[in-house]
C-alpha cells in the first residue's frame, strides 16, 4: 500500500506539472505575463510537493494520498451540488426607449439650434451632465489624454467607412418573391451571415421593445416616430481581437472597435441586400444608424445574456464582440432562447468590470428592476465623459471580463465548468484573480500598432 500511495502521488505530481506547464505555454501566446509566471510557479511547486510527499517515510505518503483522494471527492461532490442557481425573472422592459435620450444622440445636439433648446427644455435633468461632457476634449480628440494621431486616424478611417454605408442600410426590393421552405431558408440565412463574416447568428421575432420609439441619429428625420415594421430580426456577432482589446483604455482598443463596426456593417448591409434581392423587405442596423436596440435583439435571438456592464455576454467571447442586426419580413423560424442563469450568476459574483471601471460607471451588487425589467444599469453619462477625457472608447470592462479570454481549449474547459456548477463559478473567479489579477493591468497592443 505504501508503494501504491507513493507512485500515485508521483503520477499526480507529474499530471499537475504537465497541466500547468501547458497552460503557461498557452499564456505565452496570449501575451499574459502574469499568467505565465503563476502557471510555471504552480507547476514547479505542485510537482515538488507531490513528489516530495511520495519519498517521505511511511505512513506520511499514505496519509497524503488519502487526504488528496478525499479532497478530490469533496471537489467532485461540490461540483454537482446545486447552488448559485437563479430563478428566471422578467427581463422585458415595459416601455420603448427613445433614441434621442441616448448619450450618443444628445452629444450631436448643437448649441444655438432649435433642436438643442427644445431637447433640454423637455429634459432639463440632462443639461448639467451633458455640459460637463462637452467641456472635455472629445472622443478621438488630439487634445485628449491618450491622443495618438496615427492610431486615431485608423479609427477615423473606420468610422468614415461605416458612415458611408448609412445610405445602403435599406433599398429597393426586387419585384419577384422567391419561394422556399422556411426551415431551409433559416439555415441558409444563418450560413450566409457566417459566410459574409459573422461569428454567431440568431433569429428572433421582432418585438416593440426591440425598436426605438423615435429617431435620434443616423438616416431619417430626427424625432420621427418609429413603427415596428418587420416581423423578424437576424442578430449576429463579429469578434474583436483579444490583444487589441487588452490594451484598453489605450488607442489600439478603439482601432479594433472601429474595424469591427465596419465588419458588422458590411455583413449587415450585404445580408439585407441579399434578402431584398429575394423579394422581401430588409433593413441593416449598423453603428450610428440603428433603429433597434441591438443587445436586446441579440439576447432574445439566443446569442447571450445582458451582463453587469450592460453589454451582450456571449458564451465564447463574452462581451468581446460587436453586434449587427437585420430586420426583415422574410419568413424565418426564430430560435428558442434558453436563459443562461449560470452567466448571470457569474456576473453577480464577479464584479471585476465594476472594480476596474475608471469612471465608476458600472454598478456593484445584484440586478434591480428598471422600467419593469430586472437588470443592471451603467451610468452612461460618466462612462461617455471618460471617453471624452482619454479620447478612446475605454473598454476596460470588456478587457478584464473572465469571459473575454480567447476561445481556446483551456478557457473553454473553464467556461464549461462555469455553466455546470455554482461551486465551479466561484472557483473559476478565484483562479481568474490568481492568474490575471483582481485588477489586471492594460497590456501592450501588437508592436506594429504602437507608433509614437
Amino acid at each position: 500500500m505504501e508503494q501504491i500511495a507513493s507512485i500515485s502521488l508521483q503520477i499526480l505530481g507529474s499530471i499537475f506539472f504537465l497541466v500547468f506547464i501547458a497552460f503557461g505555454i498557452a499564456s505565452v501566446f496570449e501575451h499574459e505575463r502574469r499568467a505565465v509566471i503563476v502557471a510555471f510557479l504552480l507547476a514547479v511547486l505542485g510537482c515538488s510537493l507531490f513528489w516530495g510527499l511520495s519519498v517521505l517515510p511511511d505512513p506520511l505518503p499514505r496519509i497524503a494520498f488519502w487526504l488528496t483522494q478525499t479532497a478530490l471527492i469533496v471537489v467532485v461532490v461540490l461540483f454537482y451540488l446545486s447552488f448559485g442557481e437563479l430563478e428566471v425573472v422578467n427581463e422585458i422592459p415595459n416601455r420603448r426607449f427613445d433614441e434621442r435620450e441616448t448619450i450618443f444622440s444628445r452629444m450631436r445636439l448643437k448649441r444655438g439650434t432649435t433642436r438643442f433648446e427644445s431637447y433640454y427644455t423637455i429634459h432639463p435633468d440632462h443639461a448639467i451632465e451633458d455640459e460637463k461632457t462637452r467641456s472635455k476634449p472629445g472622443l478621438l480628440s488630439l487634445e485628449s489624454k491618450f491622443a495618438n494621431p496615427f492610431q486615431f486616424a485608423s479609427t477615423e478611417g473606420s468610422f468614415f467607412l461605416t458612415e458611408s454605408l448609412f445610405s445602403a442600410v435599406d433599398g429597393p426590393v426586387f419585384d419577384k418573391k422567391a419561394t422556399f421552405n422556411p426551415q431551409k431558408m433559416t439555415q441558409y440565412i444563418k450560413g450566409l451571415a457566417i459566410f459574409y463574416g459573422a461569428k454567431d447568428v440568431g433569429i428572433t421575432t421582432l418585438q416593440p421593445y426591440h425598436v426605438y420609439s423615435h429617431v435620434g441619429r443616423g438616416s431619417g428625420n430626427y424625432g420621427d416616430p418609429l413603427a415596428v415594421e418587420h416581423a423578424f430580426a437576424i442578430a449576429f456577432t463579429v469578434e474583436m481581437e483579444n490583444q487589441m482589446v487588452a490594451s484598453s483604455p489605450f488607442p489600439p482598443t478603439t482601432m479594433e472597435t472601429g474595424k469591427q463596426y465596419v465588419e458588422a456593417a458590411r455583413v449587415a448591409v450585404q445580408l439585407a441586400g441579399a434578402i431584398r434581392a429575394m423579394g422581401f423587405p430588409a433593413r441593416a442596423h449598423i453603428d450610428g444608424n440603428y433603429r433597434v436596440i441591438a443587445p436586446l435583439v441579440a439576447r432574445d435571438a439566443g446569442l447571450g445574456e445582458i451582463g453587469r456592464m450592460t453589454l451582450l455576454m456571449t458564451p465564447r467571447e463574452g462581451p468581446r464582440v460587436r453586434l449587427g442586426v437585420v430586420t426583415t419580413d422574410l419568413d424565418l423560424i426564430p430560435d428558442v432562447r434558453e436563459p443562461d442563469q449560470s452567466m448571470i450568476d457569474f456576473c453577480t459574483i464577479c464584479e471585476k468590470c465594476a472594480a476596474v471601471c475608471p469612471s465608476n460607471s458600472i454598478p456593484f451588487g445584484p440586478r434591480h428592476e428598471i422600467d419593469g425589467a430586472i437588470r443592471w444599469k451603467i451610468n452612461p453619462d460618466t462612462c461617455f465623459r471618460y471617453w471624452n477625457v482619454v479620447g478612446t472608447d475605454c473598454a476596460r470592462c470588456v478587457s478584464v471580463c473572465p469571459f473575454s479570454h480567447p476561445d481556446t481549449f483551456s478557457h473553454n474547459l473553464i467556461r464549461m465548468g462555469i455553466k455546470r456548477s455554482g461551486f465551479f463559478r466561484r472557483l473559476a473567479l478565484w483562479m481568474d484573480h490568481l492568474f490575471y489579477g483582481k485588477k489586471p493591468r492594460p497590456r501592450r497592443g501588437p508592436d506594429w500598432a504602437n507608433i509614437a
